[in-house]
């Protein structure tokens, strides 16, 4: 179940490492730096990252099939890089150029550590009669006021990219220095799984930062202006996909004495291979011209199937030992469910409710 060239020896070291330090990660306060430099030295921080400032800019496809090997080996790991990775895409689209030769080369190693702070501008708090976060621009200085939720690695963080809403609706976004004056990071989020990505809100009060630090805006719906940046949800359907090849590996450890296993480890697998498979064709250069079933939405509800359901055959297969918090089943259950809630549409969610109440024909249905 490979797709990445094996011949890459400074990736495979790197997956490698991963898999071994992914266990120590189920702990919140061990933030993946020492993996992340390990990426750093394999060359993975520059994937995003354009030639001109240092990086390999790889491809959809090349992104989407790295994504679902990392999270093979370290599912925490993986997640803290998209939302850096998210980050530096969206620098990468800007127009300040300016911003873009400082930044940029920054990144392509682990020295510095960027996150995004953007739900705010997406889906979360949109219930809210006020914005979470209020911008005033004057005299070439923007002022930010307010709370950004969601931040991943926000105490670890050198800059942050968020934003927020003008008086007039209008929306920016900026690259904002976690050294100014006014920011305060709350405490971390509790969270079922994945504390190790130490997700916590960030608390603004009247933080000013030079209008050179703009990333986008000021313009209505900031996050749909200057084009796509990454994968979208491929790339978190290749984490799901990747979250479940782990699970299938740890059932395969266990169907090796146990031939009872084998059938249910075949068509798991082969059910594996057939999403991965589709997810790589979407997300190909000539993905316009694939089927047009090969929706994100649509592969998104097969991963998301996928992935909570190998992590629970993967428990059952491991009977009593897999339910102790420390085995390996019980992490892969608890990091299954957060495919629930990360970045999940509507639609996607609605399929989840459908296929738990036993109204779908088969896993995910579109």
């Amino acid at each position: 179940m490979s797709f990445w060239p094996e011949g890459d020896r400074g990736f495979q070291e790197a997956l490698r490492v991963l898999k071994d330090n992914t266990s120590s990660l189920d702990n919140a306060e061990v933030f993946p730096t020492a993996s992340l430099g390990v990426l750093g030295d394999a060359g993975v921080l520059g994937w995003v990252i354009p030639r001109e400032y240092g990086g390999s800019e790889f491809s959809g496809a090349e992104l989407v099939e790295g994504y679902l090997q990392l999270a093979r080996a370290c599912l925490p790991t993986t997640f803290v890089l998209t939302q850096r990775n998210a980050a530096c895409q969206r620098f990468a689209l800007s127009e300040n150029e300016p911003l873009k030769a400082e930044l940029l080369p920054q990144l392509v190693g682990s020295a510095r550590f960027v996150t995004v702070g953007i739900s705010h501008l997406t889906t979360s708090r949109q219930h809210l009669s006020q914005p979470a976060v209020r911008v005033k621009l004057a005299e070439g200085r923007i002022q930010l006021d307010g709370v950004v939720p969601w931040v991943t690695g926000a105490g670890q963080a050198d800059w942050v990219l968020t934003g927020g809403s003008c008086e007039d609706g209008r929306q920016v976004l900026v690259a904002l220095p976690m050294d100014s004056r006014g920011i305060t990071v709350l405490p971390a989020q509790d969270l079922l799984a994945l504390d190790s990505s130490q997700t916590a809100s960030i608390q603004l009060e009247n933080v000013l930062v030079d209008e050179g630090l703009l990333v986008a805006g000021p313009v209505e719906g900031v996050m749909h202006s200057g084009g796509r940046g990454g994968t979208g949800s491929l790339g978190t359907s290749a984490l799901a996909l990747g979250a479940a090849s782990s699970s299938l590996e740890r059932l395969a450890e266990e169907a090796r004495n146990r031939p009872e296993l084998d059938e249910v480890l075949d068509l798991m697998t082969s059910e594996w291979e057939q999403v991965a498979g589709d997810v790589l064709s979407a997300s190909g250069e000539a993905a316009d011209s694939q089927a047009p079933e090969l929706t994100n939405e649509s592969l998104r509800q097969r991963s998301n199937s996928l992935v909570l359901r190998a992590a629970q055959a993967h428990l059952a297969a491991s009977k009593g030992a897999g339910f102790t918090a420390s085995h390996s089943a019980s992490r892969s259950v608890r990091e299954s469910m957060f495919f629930l809630v990360w970045s999940c549409p509507q639609a996607v969610v609605a399929a989840n409710l459908r296929e738990f109440a036993g109204l779908l024909d088969g896993p995910m249905a579109c």
